[in-house]
């Protein structure tokens, strides 16, 4: 096995194990940790696969940004008033995404795949570099939308907030 495909099958089990982790934390701030990190090795995949546009857009954005968002968002709620998770549908929810995980691997694994509107069929390689070339930017335009969107819904909620000590704007 080459070291490149070796370092990519521990970057994406890193990231594997992360994720999960963030879904069975109990707690929000180990989630939210778990959380940045699985994004990072996410940015890491991408730089392994040689997107450097796209590994320093996740790193930066999602790894970055949005978890300090996420955290600062933590670090602003009392301690009381965070909800403690519960985990009692995990069982309904592993049954679920792992029937999902399966179904995704077998599809993606098909030698060929048609193309939208044409019997010419595309491989999974080519739809790799359609995603890393022709969607690039487009994928980026959608995350910049969710942060700002992310941005107004804490705006929001902070300003609204019964007993916050943060009062609203008054209109002009």
């Amino acid at each position: 096995m080459e070291l490149s495909a070796l370092a990519f099958y521990v970057v994406a089990g890193v990231t594997l194990v992360a994720a999960l982790g963030v879904v069975v934390a109990r707690s929000v701030v180990y989630a939210a940790l778990l959380l940045i990190l699985s994004l990072v090795m996410t940015g890491l995949i991408y730089l392994l696969l040689l997107a450097d546009f796209l590994a320093l857009i996740q790193i930066l954005v999602y790894g970055g940004t949005v978890s300090i968002l996420l955290l600062f968002a933590l670090m602003l709620t009392p301690p009381e008033t965070r909800p403690e998770l519960n985990h009692r549908g995990w069982a309904l929810g592993a049954v679920a995404s792992g029937a999902l995980f399966v179904l995704l691997l077998v599809a993606s694994l098909a030698d060929k795949w048609p193309a939208a509107g044409g019997t010419r069929h595309i491989s999974l390689v080519d739809l790799g570099r359609a995603l890393f070339s022709t969607w690039a930017v487009p994928f980026e335009v959608a995350s910049v939308v969710l942060l700002v969107a992310l941005l107004g819904a804490l705006t929001i909620a902070r300003s609204t907030t019964p007993g916050s000590k943060i009062a609203p704007r008054a209109s002009a």
